[in-house]
This record gives structure tokens, sequence and C-alpha cells, in this order.
């Protein structure tokens, strides 16, 4: 008999990828989709399809199958301008709480929560499950909705009896990025990456963490938090293996974080009289230059969760972005 999912952000890098895992799996997969999303990473895949939005609460209440097996909850928003604080708020924050009524409601048996691994903040140290958050960087709205969002998850197990697992990616590549760490690879080939960011970190095979997702739903431990980090690298290294993967010279150096912070302001203070969206932030500046890394080893034991190496990510994820035309 198959299991029966409902995702959020089933278009999305993610979702789209922990959909086709899904029905590799023979699962009953609906997902929620807005009116305005593109079908592209998702098109003639055998879903169902629900209308909805996660910030209107009745078309998410209306959309979760009855006694379903599953709620991936993936949909984010991964804004870093500040400008669009208050709608990632509604995004991340009640579109989450939206998610857990509606899954309460129609007795859902396992809530899966994509959340991030920045939610601890920014530490010197290697990050586990076990390390004391910081709330240093929660002037960045990203990690602090996020954080939220897994208040909100943990409050619901506690008090309400959800069966629930968070799952927290490091720096994700593979096929399907389109906004990610693909834009760099994109500027490596057009020439237009005039210095590293002066941080690192870990680096994950979106397929793992697709395949993590479905195994948390059978193997993980209710109210847990997973880290499902990768190999290490600082972003400079990152970088020099673009160059070499797209035969492009790259900047052999970074650029200090106080410049990239400067770049930051400039752009977020042009963007108030342009109305344009910034290509970098003080936020996004930040996110690129601390260090993090972390240990998966909880996730690798409990979920059989695997790393793929940084430069087969990279040679994946720019075959794929060459095959759809985003490398020109």
């Amino acid at each position: 008999m198959s299991l029966t999912a409902f995702l959020s952000g089933a278009t999305g890098f993610v979702g789209s990828s922990l959909t086709r895992e899904l029905l590799k799996q023979g699962w009953k997969t609906h997902i929620l989709v807005r009116e305005d999303s593109s079908h592209d990473e998702i098109e003639g895949l055998p879903v169902t399809i629900h209308r909805g939005d996660l910030t209107d609460r009745q078309s998410v209440m209306a959309a979760i199958p009855e006694q379903a097996d599953a709620v991936f909850h993936v949909g984010a928003s991964t804004n870093f301008w500040s400008r669009n604080n208050a709608f990632q708020n509604r995004v991340n924050i009640d579109g989450t709480q939206n998610m857990l009524d509606a899954a309460a409601t129609a007795k859902v048996k396992r809530f899966i929560h994509t959340s991030s691994f920045t939610t601890w903040g920014f530490s010197q140290s290697e990050l586990s499950e076990a390390s004391e958050r910081t709330t240093d960087t929660d002037w960045i709205n990203y990690v602090r909705s996020k954080h939220l969002a897994e208040e909100s998850v943990l409050q619901t197990t506690r008090v309400r009896g959800m069966d629930a697992v968070i799952l927290n990616p490091a720096h994700i590549l593979g096929p399907g990025d389109q906004n990610n760490w693909s834009r760099m690879i994109r500027m490596v080939y057009q020439g237009k990456l005039f210095a590293a960011p002066p941080g690192g970190g870990n680096f994950c095979d979106v397929r793992e963490i697709a395949k993590a997702h479905v195994q948390a739903f059978h193997q993980g431990r209710t109210g847990e938090k997973y880290l499902l980090g990768g190999e290490y690298a600082d972003f400079t290294e990152v970088v020099r293996i673009v160059g070499e993967v797209l035969d492009k010279r790259v900047p052999g150096r970074a650029a200090p974080a106080w410049i990239m912070s400067a770049w930051g302001h400039l752009n977020a203070a042009a963007a108030r009289f342009t109305g344009n969206p910034p290509d970098i932030t003080p936020e996004s500046a930040a996110m690129v230059s601390f260090r993090i890394d972390c240990d998966s080893s909880k996730a690798m034991q409990e979920l059989n969760y695997r790393f793929t190496p940084i430069r087969t990510l990279i040679e994946i994820t720019a075959e794929w972005m060459e095959t759809r035309g985003l490398l020109s």
C-alpha cells in the first residue's frame, strides 16, 4: 500500500527534488502551488496539485488530505533584503503555523519541517545539534524567521502532540539550482566574479537532502533536529573548483568581510531609490562572510545521510545549468 505525502514548496529547488524522490519511492504525492509559481521543475510529474498559498490559511486548510502519512513543509522565503522582511515573516512564521494547524486538523501522521543550519546563529566552533544558539545574527531576518518557525514546530510537538522532525541543510548544490550557488557559477562563466566571498561552509547534494527527508519520515525521532552538511570548503576553494570545471579564470583571493559589508550597504541604499532588488545586501554579505562547519554524524547514523564531494556537486550543477541554457 502506497504512502501519501503533501508538500509545500514543491516547485522550488529542494521541493522539486523531494517530489521526484517521493514519486520514485512510490508515494502518492499532493503539492501546494501558488497561482504564479513556475511549474518547470515538476512539469509532467504525476502529482495532485492544490492551488493555494502558505499565507492563505484557508487554502492550506483545504488542501491537506485527511490522514495523509506525511506533510513535508519545504516552502519558505529566502529573502535577504530588509524591505521584504514583513512578507518573509508571513511566509516563514505564519505560513509554518498554518501548515501545522492544517496538518493537525487533517490528522497527518508525521510533519517534516525543512529549516536551515543558520538557525543556530554563526559560531567559530563546529556546529552540532547540541550547540548553544546565539542571537547575534538575528538581525538577518531569514535566520530569525526560520528559527521562530522551528520554535512553532517544537511547541506544537510539545503541546499538541504533533509528531514532527526538523531538518537543517547547509549550502545546497545540485540539479534544479537556479537562484542559489548557481548565481556564483553563472558569474564565473560570464567573467563577472571579481572576488570570492570570505566565508566557508559545508556543501550538500540536493538529491541526498531529498532522500534524508523521506528517511526522516521513516526513521527520524520525534522532536529532533538533524544537521545535513557535507564536505567543508572555504568559498575561495569553491570558486577555484568552479573555475577549473568551467575552464574560466577566477579571482584567487577573497574580498575582506568589511568590503563585502560596505558593498551590501551601498547596494541597499541605492535600491531605496531605484526600487530594484539589490544584488547584494548587508544580510547576504554577512551570510557569505562567516565560516560555519557542521557535524552531520547524527543524520548519517540515524537517517543514512551521505555526502557528495564538492567537485562532483559543482560538475553536476554546471552540467544541469548548461542543459537549461543558464550558462549563456
